[in-house]
């Protein structure tokens, strides 16, 4: 199995020699979900960081009526993990489920902590992924205060073009916050008016 997706990852998030980006991708493991499977399950602790190498993974969370809410959608390249669960240590408040089938590289929890301790590189990637997730965590939260719904569709569709060919229409809909129907509505406005 090549690494090579991984590497090229690795790279972008933090700039280092291609030999050390494979030194940090040592560890990972590979690992592949079929569609609908979980990675993690509410209440679960995290005990993996996992790389998508190739698919669509969403997170989700249930609400006071027991909903389905979609908190993330991942999309390949990037790491899916309930980040709080795993550094912290306790018990996650949403649940993983591959979307596609998808093909992951995977680190354990004790790999990461000894990677953070034996690999100053490590630390760096580490810290710029966090900064990272947390980027896209306020600009999401900014978003659904003050995008419009047509204006969130739009931004997701620039960042994330494939989106639709993969994902349910349900599960953007609820990452979007909105229904399914509003967002059916919203596309065929858009391309009534193109």
């Amino acid at each position: 199995m090549s690494k090579d997706i991984l590497i090229s990852y690795i790279q972008k998030t933090l700039p280092i020699s291609l030999e050390k980006a494979a030194e940090l991708s040592d560890k990972f493991q590979y690992k592949e979900y079929n569609k609908n499977l979980y990675l993690l399950r509410e209440a679960q602790i995290s005990n993996h960081s996992h790389f998508l190498e190739e698919g669509y993974i969403h997170s989700y969370a249930l609400n006071t009526e027991g909903n389905e809410v979609t908190t993330a959608i991942y999309s390949a390249p990037s790491f899916a993990n309930d980040f709080l669960s795993f550094f912290k240590r306790e018990p996650c408040r949403e649940s993983l489920q591959a979307l596609v089938n998808c093909k992951t590289w995977f680190l354990n929890y004790e790999d990461v902590q000894n990677n953070f301790h034996s690999i100053p590189e490590f630390r760096e990637f580490g810290r710029m992924l966090l900064i990272n997730n947390y980027s896209v965590l306020k600009d999401r939260m900014l978003g659904m205060i003050q995008k419009s719904a047509k204006e969130r569709y739009e931004l997701l569709l620039t960042i994330q073009p494939n989106i639709f060919l993969n994902v349910p229409l349900k599960v953007i809909a609820s990452y979007l916050g909105m229904t399914a129907t509003s967002l059916s509505r919203l596309r065929g406005d858009i391309l009534k008016n193109r």
